[in-house]
């Protein structure tokens, strides 16, 4: 396996099936005596505020039956 320009490696499917490392997992690199470790982060380790967890939950749960073009002139004050 290589690194890319960009850092980047490629986990084979066994592994990532192995171990659950489905896409959005988070994963970490650990140095450990000399061995480079990848390790699935915990989640009391993931840095995210409340407000993105709350963005998270509420993102497409508005409803209205007005358009797209509706809404962007009640923002715009246009009528």
């Amino acid at each position: 396996m290589k690194v890319t320009v960009k850092g980047q490696v490629t986990i084979p499917v066994s592994l990532r099936e192995r171990f659950g490392l489905n896409p959005g997992t988070e994963v970490e690199f650990v140095a450990v005596e000399g061995v480079l470790q990848v390790r699935r982060r915990k989640n009391r380790e993931l840095s995210t505020s409340r407000s993105e967890l709350w963005l998270a939950k509420a993102a497409g749960s508005a409803k209205t039956d007005l358009t797209t073009d509706q809404l962007m002139a009640i923002t715009r004050g246009e009528d």
